[in-house]
């Protein structure tokens, strides 16, 4: 019996021992849950704070970026702006002291009236070609450059040479324009005929059809330049100087008066009347197939209201916008010159405020006979 009451008193001592851990590690289990709980809730949140940060961080950089970028945007427009007032102020320097030594005075045009027709241009001649009478003058006599108005000398010198206006010629290296760096649709190699670069000369102003009208002239330029002053003391035009077949250069000189003598003069050239009013002409490149078409530099001759002889416009920083023409107005041959005109489009509205007086102005009517 005190056997059996041992063994029993073992075996519930072995369990009370054996219960003790499990009890414990129920206790642990329980306490678990909670723990992880929390630190499982620690975790997203630690994560949840970090991608919070980094998307901060991005739209912080994303808003920097957007500020720098406008900032730039900014910066860049204000130098377009800053650049383009620069050109426009360089440009009109250039023109400033390119006219330092014209002696043309400016003034403002008047309304038009019995014995004026109102004209804005600083050098202007109105005759009447037939007697010879001057309908209207404005600093006739200044001496100023004369641009592109020198082609209509150019083609004179190229007509009296009686050269093969079929003749085929090319445009070189040295017909390039190193002077003022004008473009031309004429590269180097292009090859056209005599008569051709000359109505690309008189019609579109062509430097580099003048330049090279020049160089294949018997002599070369030299003899050119100097056949276009000697026919220029033939007309009468004492105080003219021309040094180039283009008119690019400033020192090409003539007054409104000695151009009317000019004019006249070409006018009795079948060609230049036929190239000068031409509207616009196309040719296939020699260099590589494309067709080419050039225009007229004076809209007038497209008017049908217009009847012009002769035509020619110009223009470099030094002479302003000029045009001379020969045209019939109250069925009268009159010759006009308009130098140094302001704006763009003056010497055309000077034109139509000359043509509007005569055909208005019981004066220049009488004085146009």
């Amino acid at each position: 019996m005190s056997k059996l009451i041992n063994s029993l008193c073992v075996l519930i001592s072995a369990s009370v021992i054996a219960y003790t851990p499990l009890a414990y590690s129920a206790e642990k289990t329980k306490e678990t849950p909670s723990n992880s709980a929390k630190k499982s809730t620690t975790k997203p949140k630690k994560t949840t704070t970090t991608t919070q940060k980094k998307a901060l961080k991005t739209t912080d950089s994303n808003k920097k970026t957007t500020k720098n970028s406008s900032v730039k945007n900014s910066k860049s427009n204000q130098s377009k702006v800053t650049y383009t007032s620069r050109k426009s102020n360089v440009s009109k320097l250039a023109i400033a002291n390119a006219r330092q030594d014209v002696q043309v005075t400016r003034t403002i045009a008047a309304r038009m009236d019995a014995n004026n027709p109102g004209v804005q241009s600083s050098g202007v001649l109105v005759l009447n070609q037939q007697s010879g009478e001057v309908l209207y003058e404005k600093n006739a006599d200044s001496i100023i450059p004369i641009a592109s108005i020198t082609k209509l000398m150019t083609a004179m010198v190229v007509l009296d040479a009686h050269l093969p206006l079929n003749e085929l010629i090319s445009i070189t290296e040295a017909d390039i324009d190193t002077l003022k760096n004008t473009s031309s649709r004429l590269s180097v190699g292009t090859t056209l005929t005599r008569g051709e670069m000359l109505l690309l000369a008189l019609m579109s102003s062509e430097n580099r059809a003048a330049s090279t009208l020049s160089h294949h002239f018997p002599g070369g330029k030299d003899a050119f330049v100097r056949k276009m002053n000697e026919k220029a003391q033939q007309l009468g035009m004492r105080n003219s100087r021309f040094y180039d077949a283009t008119g690019l250069t400033p020192s090409n000189v003539s007054s409104a008066r000695e151009l009317a003598l000019m004019v006249k003069a070409a006018q009795r050239y079948p060609e230049i009347h036929q190239f000068s009013t031409s509207s616009e002409y196309t040719f296939a490149s020699n260099k590589n197939g494309s067709m080419l078409t050039f225009r007229n530099t004076n809209p007038l001759v497209k008017d049908s209201d217009w009847d012009i002889g002769v035509s020619k416009t110009g223009f470099i920083n030094e002479a302003g916008r000029c045009i001379v023409m020969q045209a019939m107005i109250n069925n009268k041959p009159v010759i006009i010159v308009l130098m140094d005109s302001s704006g763009k489009y003056t010497r055309i509205g000077d034109a139509q405020r000359i043509r509007k007086w005569m055909e208005t102005s019981p004066l220049a009517k009488l004085r146009a006979g």
